[in-house]
């Protein structure tokens, strides 16, 4: 197996020289009345990874309270407790000042939310697309991307791909992880071989025990993480992990890569320091920073 390790990660270089936004833009499009924490989480991780800028697009109320946790993030409020298409107009001249757009992140699943996405998403921009935007949308529809599932969220988009129920459960129950992998990727190659998911430039990353990355030519396998990270919030710090390491180098597949091992090893350092699973997805957000320079 494809084992990432420390040899396989490659930091994106930054210059002495370099000025505000040289090192990357993130828009983070996420939150709902219920679901406030999520984008916060990944817009500082994004944050942590290196990159120079995060901006949080939000329901009103969810920008405040992002505002109120972190005096780095610039929050944008939006009208509203729930996203949906009166907001695309502004939320389309965010996407035209940043580098890459991560989407997903605590919108919740409300009808008009999913239009929003689905009109969002036909942008070219660089994108990691994770959690509610994930069960929103088909393979057909993306480009350019990092899809970051959990093996749910795998099922769902399988399904609103129109892959047939039988290969989806063949998929989703196989215990072997190397098979796993291959079935996946065959699975959606088998769909739409002319317009291909993966010659569109898309990764997937699925969370799990061991992490499985996707993409064109290759599959890696993270071993990095533990039991710990089944805690709400630790995905929205992956997510940002990407969409920040993707902003500052413009690799969907090494920051992919990036992502998922060092979000396992916090997960792992911090299982140490608090000796046991009481660590939280904001412990992690905190300990980004210390990885990274390691690493350095």
């Amino acid at each position: 197996m494809n084992f990432i390790s420390k040899k396989g990660i490659k930091l994106p270089i930054r210059k002495k020289s370099s000025k505000k936004g040289d090192n990357g833009r993130v828009l983070a499009i996420g939150g709902s009345r219920e679901y406030i924490g999520a984008v916060a989480l990944a817009g500082l991780a994004a944050l942590r990874s290196g990159c120079d800028w995060v901006t949080i697009a939000a329901p009103e109320k969810v920008a405040w309270a992002v505002n109120a946790l972190s005096a780095d993030l610039v929050a944008i409020k939006l009208k509203g407790d729930y996203f949906s298409l009166k907001h695309y107009k502004e939320l389309k001249k965010l996407i035209e000042k940043h580098d890459v757009l991560l989407i997903g992140n605590g919108m919740g699943l409300k009808k008009e939310t999913k239009s929003l996405i689905k009109t969002i998403i036909k942008n070219n921009k660089l994108k990691v697309i994770d959690a509610d935007a994930i069960k929103s949308l088909a393979m057909n529809e993306l480009e350019n991307s990092i899809i970051t599932p959990h093996i749910k969220e795998l099922e769902i988009f399988l399904k609103n791909s129109k892959i047939n129920n039988s290969t989806i459960k063949k998929t989703i129950n196989e215990k072997k992880i190397e098979k796993k992998a291959t079935l996946i990727k065959k699975t959606i190659i088998n769909k739409n071989k002319k317009n291909n998911f993966f010659e569109k430039n898309n990764i997937i990353l699925l969370k799990g025990p061991i992490d499985i990355i996707i993409s064109k030519n290759k599959i890696f396998y993270n071993k990095t993480g533990n039991a710990g990270m089944t805690k709400a919030g630790t995905g929205d710090v992956l997510a940002g992990l990407c969409a920040g390491f993707l902003a500052q180098s413009k690799d969907l597949e090494q920051s992919a890569v990036n992502a998922a091992y060092f979000n396992g090893l916090i997960g792992d350092i911090l299982l140490k320091k608090k000796k046991g699973f009481t660590y939280l997805a904001s412990d992690m957000v905190g300990e980004v920073e210390r990885v990274v320079k390691r690493k350095i």
